[in-house]
C-alpha cells in the first residue's frame, strides 16, 4: 500500500460542492447587504437587489436614497411588510427633493410609489406614510385626503391634524362621517380651527374632541357657542378646566363656569380675566354655601349606598343581580359604588366617567366590570337617563358592540388602565 507524502492534504481538508456553494451564498448575501446600504453603489445596482435580494437586502434598498424611482416603485408592491415600510419612511423625505427639472417619467413614478403606500393592506405601513407627511404642502392632495379618510384613526389622525392641504370643507365632511373618536379629536387639534369647523366639532356632541377644542388656544370658537358649552359643562369634568383657560369667555359664561367649577378654578377664573376682588369674595361665598348644600343632601344617600355595596361584596353576592336591582331603581350612587368595587376603578374615576353623559365610557366601565352588555344599556337608560339618540344599543341585540381595543381607549381617556 502507497504512501502519503508527509504534507498532502487529507480527505477532511477539501470542501463538497454543497459546502463550497454555501460560502459562495454567504459571501454573496454579505456583499449583496454592503452595497443594499451604499450612496454610491449606483442606481442599476440598487435596482439588481431590489429585484434579486434577500428580504434584508430589499429592506435596505428601500431605505436608500439613491434608490431610482422605478426601483422604489417596484418595492411598493414588495411582499414583505418591512420593506414597505422603510420605503414609506424614505418616499415622504424625497418628496421636498424633487425638483421641477426632474422629468415627468420620474414624478409619475414617485407619485404612483406614494398612491400605493397609501393603499397598503397594511395599517402599521400606511401609519409610517401618515406620519411621514403630515405637514407637507407638496403631496398631491388626492394622497392626503385618501389618508384623512383612513378607517383606521392611527392612519388618519396625523393627517387630519396636521396636513396643511385641508381645507375648512374637506374637515367639515370629514367630521359629518367620522365614526372614531380619534378622528374628531385631531381635527380639534388642528392649528387654527376656523369657527366653522369648531361648530360642527360641537355639534358632534364627542365630550374628548370637545374637550380637546376646548384646550385649542388656536381654534376658533364663537361666543354663543362657548355660552352653550358653559351651559351644559356642569357635569362634564373634562371642560372644567380647559373653559376656564379660554381667553375669549363671555361675562355670561364667566359666571356660568363660576357656578359649579372648584375653588381653584374660580381663582383661575378670577387672575386671568382680572376680576375684581368683590366678584372673587362673591364667587367663592357662593361656592362653600353649594358645597354644604350638596354635603347635606347628598351625605344620607351615599353612607347608605356605600353600607349596601360593602354588605353585598362581604356575602358574596356584589355581582349582575345586584346592580340590576340597584339600576331598576334608579339607585345612582349604589350603581356607581358597585361598578367601582367590580371594576377595581377608584370612585372619583367612575364618577368622572359617569358625568361625562358618554354611553361609550360608561358601556366600557360595565364591560371592565364584567357585567353584561344588557346591564350596560340599562344603566344608560335607567341611571344615566340617556335620551334616545344618546343610548349605545347592543349588536345583535346581546353584544358589546365595541371591540377591547375601543374600549380599553375610552377607559384610558379617563386615566383607568386596562
Amino acid at each position: 500500500m502507497p504512501k502519503q507524502a508527509p504534507n498532502a492534504p487529507k480527505a477532511s481538508d477539501f470542501m463538497t460542492r454543497d459546502e463550497a456553494l454555501a460560502r459562495l451564498e454567504l459571501h454573496t448575501l454579505a456583499s449583496h447587504a454592503d452595497l443594499a446600504g451604499r450612496s454610491d453603489a449606483g442606481a442599476p445596482v440598487l435596482d439588481y437587489l431590489a429585484h434579486n435580494g434577500a428580504t434584508a437586502t430589499r429592506r435596505a434598498v428601500a431605505a436608500n436614497p439613491g434608490a431610482a424611482a422605478h426601483t422604489n416603485r417596484h418595492l411598493a408592491d414588495d411582499a414583505d411588510d418591512d420593506v414597505r415600510a422603510e420605503l414609506a419612511r424614505k418616499i415622504a423625505r424625497l418628496m421636498p427633493n424633487l425638483s421641477e427639472d426632474e422629468s415627468d417619467h420620474i414624478r409619475m413614478l414617485t407619485v404612483e410609489t406614494l398612491e400605493r403606500l397609501a393603499g397598503d393592506q397594511v395599517s402599521r405601513v400606511r401609519a409610517i406614510l401618515a406620519e411621514e407627511i403630515k405637514t407637507l404642502s407638496c403631496i398631491p392632495k388626492f394622497i392626503v385626503l385618501t389618508l384623512a379618510r383612513d378607517v383606521e384613526s392611527l392612519v388618519a389622525a396625523p393627517i387630519l391634524e396636521y396636513s396643511p392641504l385641508l381645507s375648512d370643507a374637506d374637515l367639515m365632511e370629514i367630521i359629518a362621517a367620522a365614526k372614531a373618536e380619534e378622528v374628531l379629536a385631531a381635527v380639534a387639534r388642528r392649528k387654527p380651527v376656523s369657527a366653522q369647523v369648531s361648530d360642527a366639532i360641537v355639534s358632534s356632541l364627542d365630550i374628548p374632541a370637545i374637550a380637546a377644542l376646548l384646550a385649542n388656544a388656536d381654534a376658533k370658537i364663537r361666543e354663543k357657542t362657548l355660552d352653550e358649552l358653559a351651559a351644559q359643562a356642569e357635569k362634564i369634568q373634562s371642560w372644567h378646566l380647559p373653559l376656564v383657560l379660554r381667553a375669549d369667555l363671555s361675562k355670561r359664561a364667566i359666571w356660568r363656569i363660576a357656578s359649579f367649577v372648584g375653588s381653584s378654578l374660580i381663582d383661575q377664573l378670577v387672575s386671568r380675566y382680572g376680576l375684581e376682588e368683590e366678584t372673587r369674595t362673591q364667587l367663592n361665598k357662593e361656592l362653600r354655601a353649594r358645597l354644604q348644600e350638596e354635603g347635606k343632601a347628598e351625605s344620607p344617600v351615599l353612607d347608605a349606598a356605600a353600607r349596601d355595596v360593602a354588605a353585598a361584596q362581604a356575602a358574596g353576592k356584589l355581582d349582575e343581580s345586584f346592580v340590576d336591582t340597584a339600576a331598576n331603581a334608579g339607585q345612582r350612587d349604589s350603581v356607581l359604588l358597585a361598578l367601582s368595587a367590580l371594576a377595581k376603578v377608584p370612585e372619583a374615576k367612575v364618577r368622572k366617567i359617569f358625568a361625562s353623559r358618554s354611553a361609550k365610557p360608561v358601556t366600557a366601565l360595565v364591560w371592565h366590570a364584567g357585567l353584561s352588555m344588557r346591564m350596560a344599556f340599562k344603566i344608560q337608560s335607567f341611571v344615566m337617563k340617556l335620551t334616545a339618540d344618546e343610548l349605545l344599543p347592543a349588536r345583535a341585540g346581546v353584544h358589546y358592540p365595541m371591540t377591547e381595543d375601543e374600549m380599553r381607549w375610552h377607559l384610558n381617556y379617563f386615566d383607568v388602565l386596562v
